[in-house]
C-alpha cells in the first residue's frame, strides 16, 4: 500500500489503460487509492485483517466495475463509494445488528454530549475503532459518510428505527470512551 504513485499519469490515461488491462496501470491505480480506500475499510473494519480482506475485495470490484464510471464526479469519490458498499455488504454478511423493537426505541436516550474538540483525529478513529462492530457501522455510515437512517435501514437490511437506536447506543458508548480518554490523560499528567 505503500508504493509510490506516477502522478505523470492522467487519471483519465489510467483509467483507460485498465479498462484496457494494462496490469502497469492497474498497479498505478492500486498505488493511489490503497491508503486512502485502506483508511475507509478501517473505519468498518473490526481489526486490520478485516480491513485487508474488504480492501481486496473493493479493488476487485473497482476493477470489475471500471466501465460503469461515467465521469460524473470526481473518480475518487465513485470508487470510495465502492469501497463503502464493499465493506457494508461485508458488515451485513457478518449480521452484527439486533433488531429493536418500538418500545425499546422509544427509551433510548441521545444524552450524547460532544467533547471530541479536545482530540486529535488518531484519538477520534482509536475511540470509534472501539465500537463494537454494529454500533461503528452505523456511526460511520450516518456521521462519516452522510447516509440518513432510511438509507442505512435499507443497505443494512434493518428497520430505521434499529439504525437510530444504534447510532444513539454508539454515541452514548462513545461519550463514555471520551470521558475515560479524557481522565486518563488528565491523570497522566
Amino acid at each position: 500500500m505503500n508504493a509510490a504513485s506516477n502522478l505523470n499519469i492522467a487519471e483519465s490515461d489510467l483509467i483507460k489503460g485498465c479498462l484496457d488491462g494494462d496490469r502497469r496501470m492497474q498497479q498505478e491505480l492500486y498505488n493511489r487509492l490503497s491508503a486512502r480506500m485502506y483508511a475507509v475499510c478501517l473505519r468498518y473494519a473490526s481489526n486490520t485483517e478485516e480491513a485487508e480482506d474488504i480492501l481486496q475485495e473493493g479493488f476487485i470490484k473497482v476493477f470489475r466495475k471500471l466501465d460503469s464510471y461515467r465521469g460524473d464526479g470526481s473518480f475518487e469519490g465513485w470508487a470510495r463509494r465502492v469501497f463503502v458498499n464493499t465493506a457494508i455488504e461485508h458488515f451485513r454478511r457478518k449480521k452484527y445488528l439486533q433488531p429493536v423493537t418500538e418500545k425499546e426505541e422509544n427509551t433510548i436516550e441521545g444524552k450524547y454530549v460532544s467533547v471530541l474538540d479536545d482530540l486529535g483525529e488518531k484519538d477520534i478513529m482509536d475511540l470509534i475503532s472501539q465500537l463494537s462492530p454494529g454500533y461503528r457501522t452505523v456511526f460511520n455510515m450516518y456521521v462519516v459518510e452522510g447516509y440518513s437512517h432510511k438509507e442505512i435501514g435499507d443497505m443494512l437490511g434493518i428497520s430505521e428505527g434499529t439504525s437510530k437506536s444504534q447510532l444513539s447506543r454508539a454515541k452514548v458508548i462513545l461519550q463514555d470512551l471520551v470521558k475515560k480518554h479524557l481522565d486518563a490523560e488528565r491523570n497522566a499528567k
